[in-house]
């Protein structure tokens, strides 16, 4: 793969600017870091509640066509105790951890061969020995299993799956929108395609622009069940919207890129780091404005998401993620609220929580970023309190009340959620502060 470094979305900034004018907001100091962005009118005559920095979706709903298609789908299905099995598959995917690699085991295996040979009542063989060290081995270490996707299970993660994941890319998509408005995709490829959620989420953003959505999944399966969803329910009926294709492997010509390419909670699928390698290089090679990468909101998809970050670029600040050099590692993850499918199980909004990189090729341009929001917000009577991963590689807990820090980035403070960006800068005169506030309970 070509090197690349730091690209970001700094390729489009420049028919982003806004004219330089006097701001609404006062310069105000948040203690270390921030102060308010006055170098423009970033509010313009928008109110508080929807200022610039607000990328957070409201609760978002499949498409009727598709919720249809999947109730149909499952309907029609013989599969038995689908809703149990449905809450042990979530519960399964949620909590699992990559693959322990080969020099890792090993690793452990010497390590505990070394505590047997110290104790004087270990086995004194080198067969009992081997099989002590294994015997240990299995019960100290994850077990990872690949999902063999047959039919019934590729239903089961239609029903589990469908909506949050579609609800976790529309998020994404979103904030591309927001911050490039005027970017028209034409192509798409989804790696891990599975039910083909990210076609639609793709579609529904768009739709408008895109001819060609290719779907890349291992399981004919779930390949197969996809193309039932975008017809309907049925295998005769007519594509919901045209352009859709459907492949087991990766396009092998490294000519063939694509505008928008997306593995979402497909790594964490492959079996090895060098098999993400491979294919994180690979997706690279194809993307020709953006790549997005979804994990679940847990440790174990955040740390692969850093990983996978670290080989293609560092953003959003070209340093080490503030999460993992705490004392108390965190998932940097993000929430968005949706309307699941009216399964009998399905009677309330759920909230699907994930992280998630996007990667755009370009090179930076300016490095005065809005931080964004790590965790929910805090309101508390007459302050807020706001976690944020700042453009300097640092967090900060800003405390920000109406005084000290002016009405409007306190009102913008209130507006905001967890993922969205507050509109301040780190001032120049200040450097940043090698000391880090530790995370709320």
């Amino acid at each position: 793969m070509a090197t690349v470094r730091a690209p970001t979305l700094s390729r489009w900034r420049r028919t982003l600017r806004l004219a330089p004018q006097l701001s609404r907001a006062l310069a105000a100091l948040v203690p270390s870091v921030t102060h308010v962005d006055n170098r423009s009118d970033f509010l313009g005559k928008k109110p508080h509640r929807r200022h610039p920095g607000i990328l957070q979706l409201p609760h978002v709903q499949l498409p009727p066509a598709l919720a249809k298609a999947a109730q149909l789908l499952l309907l029609e299905s013989t599969v038995a105790d689908v809703e149990e099995k449905v809450q042990t598959l979530s519960n399964y995917l949620w909590s699992r951890h990559l693959p322990v690699e080969p020099e890792e085991l090993q690793r452990r295996a010497m390590h505990l061969e070394k505590k047997f040979l110290e104790n004087p009542d270990s086995p004194q063989t080198e067969e009992k020995l081997r099989r002590a060290v294994l015997h240990a081995l299995r019960r100290t270490t994850y077990h990872w299993q690949e999902l063999s996707y047959n039919k019934e299970l590729s239903l089961v993660y239609m029903a589990a799956r469908l909506d949050g994941g579609f609800a976790a890319v529309s998020r994404a998509f979103h904030e591309i929108q927001i911050r490039i408005p005027q970017f028209q995709p034409q192509t798409l490829m989804d790696f891990g395609s599975g039910t083909g959620s990210v076609t639609w989420a793709a579609h529904t953003a768009w739709g408008q622009s895109l001819r060609e959505y290719m779907c890349v999944d291992s399981s004919a399966a779930m390949l197969g069940l996809a193309e039932k969803l975008l017809k309907g329910g049925s295998e005769s009926g007519k594509p919901y919207f045209p352009g859709v294709f459907f492949r087991q492997f990766l396009p092998v010509s490294p000519k063939v890129q694509f505008d928008v390419v997306v593995a979402a909670f497909a790594l964490s699928e492959l079996p090895s780091a060098a098999d993400r390698t491979s294919v994180l290089h690979t997706l690279w090679r194809k993307t020709s404005h953006f790549l997005v990468l979804v994990e679940n909101g847990t440790r174990a998809g955040h740390r692969l998401l850093m990983d996978a970050r670290d080989l293609v670029l560092e953003c959003p600040h070209e340093l080490p993620c503030p999460q993992l050099m705490a004392s108390q590692p965190l998932a940097c993850s993000f929430s968005q609220g949706y309307h699941p499918i009216p399964f009998s199980w399905n009677k309330k909004p759920k909230e699907e929580k994930f992280s998630m990189v996007i990667l755009a090729r370009g090179f930076p341009e300016d490095a005065n970023r809005w931080p964004r929001i790590t965790q929910p917000v805090l309101r508390r009577p007459r302050h807020v309190h706001c976690h944020l991963c700042c453009p300097d590689g640092h967090m900060q807990h800003a405390v920000i009340t109406a005084t000290r820090h002016g009405r409007d980035l306190y009102r913008c403070a209130r507006a905001s959620s967890w993922g969205d960006l507050l509109p301040v800068i780190t001032p120049p005169e200040s450097p940043p502060s090698s000391k880090q506030d530790p995370p709320e309970s």
